[in-house]
């Protein structure tokens, strides 16, 4: 095992004697009576194991027995990765280097002391698809490839205001197309009225189009603004967990997350909607009919926000095996120009009968 100080953790010294890892309260620790213990914390840099730093540290003149006892009270405060060498795998020297802030922060926030081999090992076993080709949707798909997804597959059709680089080349039943037709293109010459997809999105199309992409059952589907009505129950049968996206009307909604058998699914949703409003099954079979021509009524601020929002519910499902609570039996709601996000419950619906299908 070699320690190291948490990267994405500052040190500063507060006085000769006592150090600071870490700025903000939240995060930082301070130890006292570390005057001359700085050559000690120069040496958790990771390469070397336990011993090594304390056969280093005896060298530069420090107590055995102190040295140890420092490296106990910084790894009982959580500012340690203990890491074994090779955590990461097989992963490239280039590909470490531009995961190292992913790392940093998943280590930080979830306080793993393997500097976020556990998470980066869920995320690059992990295959998203990404169904629909809206703002948010071509954003969602760049940001879970810089997340370190090991596979992203975007498809279906795109939306107006999206980027034209897509346009024509989806088909809107994407069970019926294989990866590596992929037509929604995140990454791909942005027109000049939507954003450019953020660096790294060319690599989920490039992934999209592998092979391996063919067979790959997607653990997690984001529907983005243009999936079908009918879509989302298929995937429920078919037991894929599902998050719905949408941003129009400068209104961003992030969920819910159907965990198919165990929490609320789409049609309860619109089971509760039709209760509330006995219009809602004849607007939402219009909707259904309609292409959705008209412009949607989301800016590129709340196109990012909404895919922000959206990718870090999707991760938060896959770095935790399936727990993502914020989304589960609930929507996150973003109503311009409040910018303040808010959540509201959804219980699955006794006459939906989608436990019974799951």
């Amino acid at each position: 095992m070699r320690p190291a100080l948490k990267p994405g953790l500052e040190t500063v010294w507060r006085n000769r004697d006592t150090v600071q890892i870490g700025i903000d309260p939240r995060r930082a620790i301070a130890l006292t009576g570390m005057r001359g213990a700085a050559g000690l914390l120069r040496l958790l840099d990771g390469s070397r194991d336990r011993h090594q730093v304390l056969a280093a540290a005896g060298d530069l003149g420090m107590d055995a027995i102190a040295a140890d006892r420092v490296l106990t009270l910084l790894a009982a405060a959580g500012a340690l990765d203990d890491c074994p060498a090779g955590g990461h795998g097989a992963l490239s020297a280039g590909m470490r280097a531009r995961l190292a802030p992913e790392l940093a922060a998943t280590s930080l926030a979830h306080r793993d002391a393997d500097g976020g081999a556990r998470t980066l090992a869920r995320r690059q076993a992990a295959c998203v698809r990404v169904h629909g080709a809206s703002r948010p949707g071509l954003w969602i798909a760049g940001m879970l490839t810089a997340a370190g997804i090991g596979l992203v597959i975007s498809t279906g059709p795109t939306a107006p205001g999206a980027s034209a680089a897509g346009a024509g080349a989806a088909e809107a039943d994407p069970d019926r197309r294989s990866a590596g037709g992929a037509g929604a293109r995140p990454g791909g010459r942005a027109s000049r009225r939507g954003p450019r997809p953020p660096a790294g999105a060319d690599r989920a199309v490039q992934r999209a189009r592998a092979p391996r992409a063919q067979s790959r059952r997607a653990g997690l589907v984001i529907l983005a603004d243009s999936h079908r009505r009918e879509f989302p129950a298929e995937l429920t049968q078919k037991l894929v967990p599902h998050l719905a996206v949408s941003a129009s009307e400068a209104i961003g909604v992030v969920g819910p997350l159907v965990l198919p058998g165990q929490s609320a699914c789409l049609r309860c949703l619109d089971l509760t909607r039709a209760e509330r409003d006995p219009a809602w099954p004849l607007i939402l079979a219009q909707l259904s009919a309609q292409a959705g021509a008209d412009p949607p009524g989301c800016d590129t601020v709340l196109a990012t926000t909404v895919a922000a929002q959206a990718v870090a519910q999707a991760l938060a499902f896959i770095d935790e095996d399936g727990q993502a609570p914020a989304v589960t039996n609930g929507t996150l709601e973003l109503v311009l120009p409040g910018w303040q996000w808010r959540r509201r419950t959804w219980q699955p619906h006794p006459r939906c009968g989608c436990r019974h299908r799951a």
